[in-house]
């Protein structure tokens, strides 16, 4: 069973869960983040005036913008990032719906993991794309542990450990076959996911050359 163990990509594992808990606060800000313009859905969580990152309510959102509007053929992004798992859900959304990607402005974090869901990928002049590994901050481990450790069965920090080593192992495996699946060059799926300490980002020619980018 998939556990919850990394952070969301940029983004702290706290309020990603707590918009998970308000059903009718997060409904609304994902609404927030989404207009149709034609046949183009953009999905802005930078400009929503909301909580500006990606929430459990945008799968709900998305799924329900592109119901409404039968037409679109192309979503366009523009977000920092924000919970992973989210972003995972939305990429499924995506690729059943069999649209495009777009970016325009910056897609950062876990906004790429919904940005490859996409068929034809591509990105406007001047926008930028960026990617790091996961992590997860150390008073989130702390807190994870604490709240778990009895239904886990955890009776040392060390166990727990063990298990964190196991599951960070499974999670990175199953994020570069998403990757290499979505028609990306193995060994740049594998840099993406390199530890670095800072934002990365490739430029135009490498991103096309890798295949992150396409037609």
């Amino acid at each position: 069973m998939r556990t919850l163990i990394l952070s969301t990509l940029l983004a702290v594992f706290a309020p990603a869960a707590s918009g998970a808990a308000s059903g009718a606060d997060t409904g609304a800000a994902a609404g927030a983040k989404f207009r149709a313009e034609g046949t183009v859905l953009v999905y802005d969580t930078e400009h929503s005036g909301e909580d500006g990152e990606i929430t459990p309510g945008d799968i709900d959102g998305l799924r329900a913008a592109l119901r409404e509007n039968p037409g679109v053929a192309t979503l366009r992004l523009n977000s920092a990032g924000g919970s992973i798992w989210a972003a995972e859900d939305m990429s499924r959304i995506v690729t059943d719906f069999d649209l495009d990607t777009e970016v325009d402005g910056e897609c950062s974090s876990s906004c790429v993991t919904i940005f490859l869901g996409g068929r034809a990928r591509s990105m406007t002049r001047g926008s930028r794309l960026g990617l790091h590994s996961r992590w997860w901050a150390a008073e989130d481990v702390q807190n994870y542990y604490e709240r778990n450790k009895a239904e886990e069965h955890w009776d040392t920090p060390f166990e727990f450990g063990a298990w964190i080593y196991e599951d960070t192992q499974a999670e990175v495996y199953e994020a570069i076959s998403f990757v290499v699946s979505r028609g990306v060059d193995p060994a740049f799926a594998i840099e993406m996911h390199a530890p670095r300490d800072s934002m990365w980002y490739p430029g135009r020619t490498e991103l096309e050359k890798a295949g992150v980018l396409r037609p």
